[in-house]
C-alpha cells in the first residue's frame, strides 16, 4: 500500500519528533494526523512554510509543554472512582472505557478528552488500574481509577492498596493475569480428564 509523506508538527510517538519527515498510512494521516493538525503533507510549500515558522512552532510547543506538566503536577496521586455492577467474580456488566475515566478526571478537577486517556482496551472488572493520560505530546501522567460497586467498597479497596494489600493492575497486566487464569484452568482440566481416563484403563486391567 502507498504511503503518504508528513511533516511533523509535533511529537507523535512512535513515529516521531517535530519537523521530522517521515512515511505513514495514507488514512492515518487523513483521518488523524492532519485533521488534529499534528502533520502536514510534505510538499515542497508545506517544507518551507514549516521552516519559517520553525522557530515559533517550538516556541508554543515549549510554552504548552510548561503549562501541561503544570496540569500533570496538579493530577499527581489522582484516585478517581468509578462505581459499576458486577458479578461475584469481579467481571463488570459492561466496562469502563476512555470516555468514561476522561468523565471522572474531568469531575475531578482536571478537564481531558477521551482521546487522551491512554486504553488499549475497556476495564472489565472490579479493582484499581492505573491509566495513562497524555497531556501533551511529550508530557504523559499517570491516575489510578478504582472500579468498585459501591463507594464503601471502593474506599476499602484504596485502603487495601495503601497498606499494599490489593496490587493495582495496569489494562494489560489486566488482561495477562487473566489468561494466566484461563491457561491455569484449562491445565488443570487436561489434568483431570487424565487422571480420569487413567482410572478407567486401571479398571479395565483389573477387570
Amino acid at each position: 500500500m502507498a504511503q503518504m509523506e508528513i511533516i511533523l508538527l509535533e511529537r507523535v510517538e512512535k513515529l516521531g519528533r517535530m519537523g521530522d519527515v517521515v512515511k505513514v498510512r495514507p488514512g492515518f494521516a487523513r483521518n488523524f494526523l492532519l485533521p488534529q493538525k499534528k502533520a502536514l503533507r510534505a510538499t515542497k510549500d508545506n517544507l518551507a512554510k514549516f521552516e519559517a515558522q520553525r522557530a515559533q512552532l517550538e516556541a508554543n510547543n515549549l510554552k504548552a509543554k510548561a503549562e501541561a506538566e503544570e496540569v500533570a503536577a496538579q493530577m499527581d496521586g489522582l484516585l478517581v472512582t468509578l462505581i459499576r455492577a458486577a458479578s461475584e467474580s469481579g467481571q463488570l456488566y459492561g466496562s469502563v472505557n476512555a470516555r468514561d475515566i476522561a468523565q471522572a478526571v474531568t469531575d475531578a478537577g482536571s478537564t481531558v478528552d477521551r482521546v487522551q486517556i491512554l486504553v488499549d482496551k475497556p476495564v472489565k472488572t472490579l479493582g484499581i488500574f492505573d491509566i495513562r493520560v497524555r497531556l501533551h505530546a511529550e508530557v504523559v501522567v499517570t491516575v489510578k481509577v478504582n472500579v468498585a460497586q459501591s463507594q464503601d467498597e471502593a474506599k476499602a479497596q484504596a485502603e487495601r492498596m495503601s497498606r499494599g494489600v490489593a496490587p493495582v493492575l495496569t489494562a494489560a497486566e489486566q488482561d495477562a493475569e487473566e489468561a494466566r487464569q484461563a491457561a491455569e484452568e484449562q491445565s488443570a482440566a487436561i489434568a483431570a480428564a487424565a487422571a480420569e481416563m487413567e482410572a478407567e484403563d486401571e479398571e479395565d486391567r483389573n477387570a
